[in-house]
Formats: C-alpha cells, sequence, structure tokens
C-alpha cells in the first residue's frame, strides 16, 4: 500500500512538473524543519526577483493557520495558503489543487513552502524543478547525520542563520563535513537576516 501511495504521488508530480513547463514557470520546493527560516528566506529571494521584474507567485503550505501567508502577502507576493489539516507534508495532489487557483500566466516563478518536518516531505515531490532543503544552526550540528533521507532528496541544501552560530555554540564546517560526507556536494551558507548567501541560492535553484 505505501508502495502505491508513493508511486501515485510520483505520477501527480511529474504531472504538476509539465503544467508548470507548459506555462512557463519556474519552481522550487523549499523544505526544512520548523524555525529554520523557511519563509524569510522565500520572502527575501522573491524580493530580489521582484526587484529584477520576475513575477513571484508562492505556496504556504502549514498544517493549519496563515500566518505565512500573511507574511508573504505582506512582501508583494502573489500566494495561496495550503493548509494539510493533519498532515505533516505537502504532497502532490495537494499541489495540484493549489495550483488550480492560481493564475500562472500571471508568475515567472513558483516558490512553494512546504510543511516544517525533516522526515516526512522526502518521500513526496510536488512536481518543482528544484527541491532544497534548509536548517538553521539554531538546531544543532547534528542535523544532517539525524536525518539524512531528506538530504538526500535535495537538489540544494542551506545552513541558515550562520550569524548567530557562535551564541548558540554551533560549528557550522560539522554540518558541512556531514553532508558533504553523504552527499559529495558543497552545502550553501546563508544569512537571511544580513542578506548573506541568498543571491547564490537563487541561482543555484536556477530562478534567475
Amino acid at each position: 500500500m505505501e508502495y502505491d501511495v508513493l508511486r501515485e504521488n510520483g505520477k501527480i508530480a511529474h504531472e504538476n512538473n509539465h503544467f508548470l513547463k507548459d506555462h512557463g514557470v519556474r519552481s522550487a520546493d523549499i523544505m526544512g524543519s520548523i524555525g529554520s527560516g523557511k519563509t524569510s528566506l522565500i520572502i527575501k529571494m522573491a524580493e530580489k526577483l521582484i526587484a529584477k521584474g520576475i513575477r513571484v507567485g508562492a505556496i504556504a503550505g502549514d498544517v493549519t493557520g496563515d500566518d505565512d501567508f500573511k507574511r508573504m502577502a505582506s512582501a508583494g507576493i502573489s500566494v495561496v495558503n495550503c493548509n494539510t489539516g493533519h498532515e505533516c507534508h505537502l504532497d502532490a495532489v495537494m499541489v495540484r489543487k493549489t495550483l488550480k487557483k492560481m493564475d500562472l500566466h500571471s508568475i515567472d516563478v513558483l516558490l512553494i513552502e512546504n510543511v516544517g518536518n525533516l522526515v516526512c516531505p522526502a518521500d513526496f515531490p510536488l512536481g518543482a524543478d528544484m527541491r532544497a532543503v534548509v536548517i538553521s544552526t539554531t538546531e544543532g550540528d547534528d542535523m544532517v547525520r539525524k536525518h539524512p533521507d531528506i538530504f538526500l532528496h535535495s537538489d540544494v541544501a542551506i545552513v541558515n542563520k550562520t550569524d548567530i552560530a557562535k551564541y548558540v555554540d554551533v560549528d557550522v564546517s560539522v554540518i558541512k563535513d556531514d553532508y558533504s560526507k553523504l552527499t559529495g556536494s558543497l552545502m550553501m551558507e546563508c544569512s537571511v537576516k544580513e542578506d548573506k548567501g541568498v543571491d547564490g541560492i537563487i541561482s543555484a535553484l536556477k530562478l534567475w
């Protein structure tokens, strides 16, 4: 049964990707734990893209509520809220239903904020061109070792809040070394608050 669910999700994710491509929309699925800074990163990326004349839309995924939705809307992003109810992740069906509520002809880039979780989202691709996982220094330096699957299922990995690493007694180099050993790739450093590393993330996600 589990295999069938995942296979069906993969099929619909593939359809979502084609649907977005048919409308000329580039897309990224932003995953990460609660408090990692996903919303702040999305808003900062959107501001930079909009400043370059790129039209940005977003899906704010959360179990309940509209706090992130309101923050994105206040930043001038064309955003739709998507509450999962009891589910700890978005899935391709939820995204398909949400896409039908959006005017995709009016956006060039879609940023999907997944539910705050480092486990479940890994198994449920949504159909975005790229997948990113965001962790923060406030979570400790063992996050890659504790949650390897989500890093293996992501195209880009980001460690955020590097500006406060010394205050929470975390060595960023340990996190990056764990990621490199796991994937053979380099983890990106970011401080959204100080606007450091955000341009590089946008480029890595091929959004401009």
